[in-house]
């Protein structure tokens, strides 16, 4: 067994789940790369970008809001999200968030356990990261 796995951001993949997604994903740590049953993104909101309504059926969803503002939805409530906010949704609760700032929308993601969430985005097409990605992810 790895004792750890470091992670270098020019090494990091990123896909978007299909052509029309206004979000995209770069994987920092999941089963394929490191044999786990979670899965860790920074999710990348695009401006009006958001993820369609989803629930999961045994996974909790982590969010931890990196940068920018949005609104995240489950069932019928919604709160607005900004910088240092986090938020934690329990599996058979439908969801989305959605970015209602000016500028992108970055959050850390984590899914636990997996529930097929990093077979879906791999699934999806190869994204690259620009350059305010790379300076957002490497924290410049």
């Amino acid at each position: 067994m790895k004792k750890f796995r470091f992670n270098n951001i020019a090494d990091v993949q990123a896909f978007r789940i299909s052509a029309d997604s206004s979000n995209y994903f770069a994987i920092l740590f999941d089963k394929p790369l490191d044999d786990i049953e979670n899965i860790f993104v920074v999710e990348i909101f695009n401006v009006g970008g958001a993820t369609p309504p989803n629930e999961h059926a045994t996974a909790h969803e982590f969010f931890y809001v990196l940068h920018g503002e949005g609104i995240a939805r489950c069932n019928d409530e919604e709160v607005t999200i900004k910088k240092g906010d986090s938020l934690l949704l329990h599996p058979g609760n439908d969801h989305a968030i959605r970015n209602t700032g000016t500028g992108k929308l970055y959050t850390l993601t984590v899914m636990t356990p997996n529930e097929g969430f990093s077979e879906l985005i791999r699934s999806g097409e190869s994204v690259t990261l620009d350059a305010e990605d790379l300076s957002m992810l490497s924290g410049e």
